[in-house]
């Protein structure tokens, strides 16, 4: 785990979040698409994994307004919607990530 880029910087300010890690990666991610991705278990079903979190009940305009670092391992936001018991750990967050190189390696992956 020690080889697992971490985040050296982060604005949550614009049209989207964007994580600048310190390997160079610059990861933008749409707000609501990350709050929809929350994994706490008022979101997700502990024991099954089931979605607990209805899309249609978060706003389409949620915001994170604030964040926090979580140990060595992951982000915490704080969301306009009032949710903040998700943490974000670096794999997920690297894992989410919309770029157009992530996107395409995704892309790559799935087509074998």
């Amino acid at each position: 785990m020690e080889n697992q880029p971490r985040p050296k910087e982060v604005d949550i300010g614009g049209a989207n979040i964007i994580i600048l890690w310190d390997d160079g990666h610059r990861s933008p991610y749409p707000h609501r698409y990350l709050r929809l991705r929350c994994r706490c278990a008022s979101c997700v079903e502990e024991m099954t994994g089931r979605p607990r979190l209805d899309p249609n009940k978060v706003p389409q305009n949620v915001r994170a307004v604030d964040h926090m670092p979580v140990g060595n391992y992951g982000i915490q936001f704080l969301w306009s919607d009032t949710h903040y018991t998700g943490i974000y750990p670096f794999t997920l967050l690297r894992a989410l990530c919309t770029c157009i190189a992530c996107k395409e390696a995704q892309a790559a992956a799935e087509r074998g």
